[in-house]
């Protein structure tokens, strides 16, 4: 369970942060990684693992908060944002709040190093939302938000390649749990990646509705 005055205080300060975040990265989005976070953590747990709810909940909860700042080094600037909440340490100690803050700035899908710690894991799993459909849509969304002068067909080139970089064989994308269920999901979306005709056809469909 969840320390109640932790949640109170992350849902009244912390998420309506998310409200300003782009498309892809509102509060839907920091809402769904705080349920992967806490599942893989519970999963743990009743494997033998001694990992703290509290401590998960908080890493999701920030992963993404430095995002005020720019994508590109979001990850570095959500740990100073954690590392700088003095409110946190009416719940954490500061060797806690410290691997709260090391973990979010490991969370990074581009990251060239693994994770610190297995909350850094934990978070970085849960971050994954893979979802093909939703994957597609929230890369368009992204595109629409930050490349508002490309057509349909530089959207879709972008799309494209954004998708085969991340996601494809061989993308920089890793996952840390095999027996997470984004395994699966993650072969289903490199099949449609690597179909253009299905890709396209969900590619079409998606942008029509974000455009209409």
């Amino acid at each position: 369970m969840i320390t109640t005055e932790l949640q109170e205080y992350v849902e009244r300060e912390i998420l309506p942060r998310y409200d300003q975040h782009d498309a892809a990265h509102r509060r839907d989005h920091v809402e769904t990684v705080i349920g992967q976070s806490l599942a893989i953590v519970r999963q743990l747990n009743r494997q033998g693992a001694n990992l703290s709810e509290d401590m998960a909940y908080a890493i999701a909860a920030y992963h993404d908060t430095g995002l005020c700042e720019g994508r590109e080094h979001h990850h570095e600037v959500s740990a100073r944002i954690i590392r700088a909440d003095q409110e946190l340490h009416r719940w954490f100690s500061d060797e806690q709040i410290s691997i709260i803050a090391d973990a979010a700035e490991d969370h990074r899908a581009s990251s060239k190093q693994a994770p610190r710690t297995i909350y850094g894991r934990i978070v970085a799993e849960a971050d994954r939302v893979i979802v093909p459909e939703t994957i597609i849509q929230r890369t368009i969304q992204y595109g629409l938000e930050h490349y508002p002068t490309l057509n349909r067909e530089g959207h879709y080139e972008r799309t494209v390649e954004h998708l085969r970089e991340k996601y494809g064989d061989g993308g920089y994308l890793r996952l840390w749990f095999p027996e997470s269920p984004n395994a699966a999901r993650l072969a289903e979306l490199r099949q449609i990646i690597a179909d253009p005709v299905r890709l396209r056809n969900i590619f079409d469909a998606q942008f029509d509705q974000l455009t209409d």
